[in-house]
């Protein structure tokens, strides 16, 4: 490879992790990002202190052409994380939601393709909203969590072969460019590859209600603040590290001769598949008291179920097992106590989890 990596979306939660490792393993980084969400700024600043002049910075926003077009100028690789990452802010804003996930998405594959040179690979940031809500898969109930009656699709997993369904705007635009970024690859011959995430957790996680449910529930316990279930809570999701998630990233880009022209899911796997009830139990248990809450109606494209089939990932992309949930949340909620100054307090009085 020649010429710096470019991470767009490089200041969020896995666009620094990733350009971390990146700059930790010797390579100069552009973190392209617009600084617009709470804590990104300060993500970038941690950047520089670490690696110094490894890390260049675009302070520009994704729909700006002419700035992308610079920032591709002479780079050896693209990460593509910059998006509009909130289901609930598709719903209140559709086109704002089109033009940060698809346009300009679309924007840079055509800037690619067209750039002197030939195209560079890239490594693109879908999403399991692709599969829309899974409402067409029979569950049952068992010790508070969701899981598929059929004994297959429960020790597996989602494939990539499963029929895509795009519910909501949000699902829309990041299908819409999961599909665009697949048929860049078929028809222009473009190093491209795809991985559709499931829920990643971890350090420098900002957790908020509308993304990074993970690091929200323990941020949420540590103050002594009740968290709101959007449904029952039995809704189960395979949550993956944010480590595991960026070997991911660097294996599709090594491997990219392998991974252009297709699509991975990516996430914890059956191993790591896990109640949102479940989840707050086990941070009740790093906390201290348990953690109160409060019930909201169940939301739109919501999946009840949701767990990656791992096996195309780990076999091409040549990923390792990843870490157990159960470690990964003790870590982050150590990170959360020395680096955020979070300690745990005692919840107010609200409905206690069953």
């Amino acid at each position: 490879m020649t010429g710096p990596v470019l991470v767009t979306g490089g200041a969020g939660f896995i666009g620094v992790s990733l350009a971390d490792r990146l700059a930790r393993e010797g390579h100069d980084v552009v973190v392209y990002d617009a600084l617009l969400r709470p804590g990104v700024a300060e993500n970038l600043d941690w950047l520089r202190r670490r690696h110094g002049t490894r890390i260049a910075s675009v302070t520009a926003d994704i729909r700006d052409r002419a700035a992308l077009q610079h920032a591709l100028r002479d780079v050896g690789a693209v990460f593509h994380l910059a998006a509009q990452v909130a289901v609930t802010t598709s719903l209140s804003d559709p086109a704002e939601d089109f033009g940060i996930n698809l346009h300009a998405t679309f924007t840079l594959l055509d800037l690619l393709r067209r750039r002197p040179g030939g195209p560079c690979p890239l490594v693109f940031a879908s999403t399991n909203k692709v599969y829309g809500d899974l409402g067409d898969i029979p569950l049952e109930l068992r010790n508070g969590a969701w899981l598929p009656r059929d004994p297959a699709l429960r020790d597996a997993g989602i494939a990539e072969d499963r029929p895509l369904d795009f519910h909501t705007p949000y699902g829309c635009s990041k299908g819409a460019a999961d599909q665009y970024v697949l048929d860049f690859a078929r028809s222009y011959g473009l190093p491209a590859t795809v991985l559709r995430m499931s829920c990643v957790y971890g350090p420098r996680q900002m957790g908020t209600e509308d993304q990074g449910w993970v690091a929200h529930f323990l941020i949420r316990a540590l103050r002594g603040e009740p968290v709101t279930l959007y449904g029952d809570g039995c809704q189960v999701r395979d949550v993956l590290h944010v480590d595991d998630a960026v070997a991911a990233w660097l294996g599709a880009w090594r491997r990219i001769g392998a991974a252009a022209g297709r699509a991975f899911n990516l996430g914890g796997g059956p191993a790591n598949a896990v109640s949102l009830l479940q989840v707050l139990h086990a941070i009740g248990d790093l906390t201290g008291p348990r953690v109160a809450v409060t019930h909201g109606a169940v939301r739109a494209g919501d999946q009840r179920w949701f767990v990656a089939d791992t096996r195309r990932a780990r076999t091409v992309l040549g990923l390792a097992e990843p870490q157990p949930w159960r470690v990964g949340l003790r870590q982050l909620a150590e990170w959360l106590r020395t680096e955020r100054g979070l300690a745990a307090a005692a919840p107010r009085v609200m409905e206690a989890l069953p």
